[in-house]
């Protein structure tokens, strides 16, 4: 949710950014600023995933948050452009680790029959946060309402204020017991996971039955050795099917969401206070994606519908190239445009994400998601804000069209990818993925 806040306040208030009299960005400082924050995921993904792995999920959720709050709240005090770009960066960072922490605690806590369903669900409410934020920027941007350098500082302060309610929602989050586990702590291993089964047993439709695991308690925290262990040695082609769908979705949703407000009002002339009105259907299109397929991840099975949200996200995101670069397309039929695009493509970057937290053993997850996350990020994500503003920066159809096209060829080898590597992993234990490297025979 906060990072689907940032990114569309990020991109809803670029135009007010570039007419602020403190900041007066350009549209290659509102691509460079973007770039920062996903720097700032990368760097913070890696640092607190191994944290997470180190520590444990539950103590990481406060640390990742306080980290995102400060910085959020810093970005709405910037005096200039370098404090703008610091700032953005500090918040990225503690977004990447909510990342590890959240997904890493997603997998261990649910019941396997509904765990595909729930992870895009929850990845996927990316755009409740993104709703909240055009709603935001529609109120806040409103001219006459707030004095003109008022208006994208108070956006920015919103994210401080959910941020500061949400650490007092997650109180009540318990600690994964397979964590637990690990570290020697079965006594409360034990209590937490009776409470989860306790919770879930009135919805599940027959028993369920567990082999017993038997594990030796780690001396010592997992480690990028055990790591490239995991990736190299047992799962490479997890491994690679992982980052190639990391890339792909990092590229394509950076690129376009990040610049989206550029484009709106570079080529149909939208107002910056309006913005947010272009990016509400938008963002409610992209969380209903989620919660329409995620069951079929569960039921029809992981390789058949990652396989199918990539390859028609990138036949849509084809076609919507064409009609942009024909000039067929007004505001609110690009808009239209992406919404049908992003119903397929929020599920298949979700589904990355569900991907890379459940195919690797438990003791580096957290590790496994963090190195993922930001190599995704780092390769897709980072230089496509950039790129594409510079491509806006043209003034031509056919530059913007031609990044969009590259966004399609990237989904497009993605799902090829996903139909031969993929694995069969719904409604199967963690266990039964990814034998844990602590397994005793």
């Amino acid at each position: 949710m906060l990072d689907g806040l940032e990114v569309t306040l990020a991109g809803a208030v670029s135009g007010a950014l570039k007419t602020s009299p403190a900041l007066q960005l350009t549209d290659a400082e509102v691509g460079l600023s973007a770039s920062a924050y996903l720097v700032g995921a990368v760097l913070g993904a890696l640092l607190f995933g191994w944290l997470t792995d180190r520590f444990g999920r539950k103590r990481l959720f406060f640390v990742t948050l306080g980290v995102y709050v400060l910085g959020t709240a810093a970005t709405a005090l910037s005096a200039d452009f370098a404090m703008f770009a610091v700032c953005r960066f500090v918040t990225g960072a503690g977004i990447g680790g909510e990342y590890s922490a959240i997904n890493s605690a997603i997998q261990e806590l649910i019941p396997a029959r509904y765990r595909g369903r729930t992870d895009l669900g929850v990845n996927g409410s990316f755009w409740v946060g993104a709703a909240l934020g055009a709603m935001g920027s529609i109120v806040l941007l409103t001219p006459g309402r707030l004095p003109p350098d008022i208006g994208w500082r108070v956006c920015f302060g919103i994210g401080a204020v959910l941020g500061l309610a949400i650490l007092l929602l997650r109180r009540h989050l318990p600690e994964s017991p397979r964590w637990l586990l690990l570290h020697g702590r079965e006594q409360e291993a034990e209590r937490i996971a009776a409470a989860v089964e306790r919770d879930a047993s009135a919805s599940l439709q027959s028993p369920t039955s567990h082999t017993p695991l038997r594990l030796r308690v780690r001396g010592r925290s997992a480690d990028f050795v055990d790591l490239g262990v995991a990736l190299f040695k047992r799962y490479p082609r997890r491994a690679l099917l992982g980052l190639v769908l990391m890339i792909a979705q990092a590229f394509c949703y950076n690129a376009i969401f990040f610049t989206y407000a550029l484009v709106l009002g570079r080529f149909y002339g939208v107002p910056a206070e309006n913005v947010g009105l272009y990016l509400l259907p938008f963002a409610i299109g992209n969380f209903a994606g989620p919660l329409v397929l995620g069951r079929y991840f569960d039921t029809w099975g992981r390789r058949q519908m990652i396989a199918t949200t990539y390859a028609l996200s990138a036949v849509l995101l084809g076609l919507t190239a064409l009609l942009f670069v024909a000039g067929l397309l007004s505001a609110a039929t690009q808009t239209l445009a992406w919404t049908l695009v992003f119903f397929f493509a929020s599920a298949a970057a979700s589904s990355a994400y569900l991907v890379v937290s459940e195919s690797f053993p438990v003791e580096v997850r957290a590790l496994s998601i963090a190195l993922f996350y930001a190599l995704g990020t780092g390769i897709g994500g980072v230089g496509a804000p950039w790129l594409f503003g510079v491509l806006i920066g043209t003034g031509e159809p056919a530059a913007i069209a031609s990044g969009y096209a590259l966004g399609a060829l990237l989904m497009l080898v993605a799902a090829a990818f996903a139909w031969r590597l993929g694995i069969a992993a719904e409604r199967k234990s963690l266990e039964e993925v990814a034998r844990p490297l602590s397994w005793i025979e």
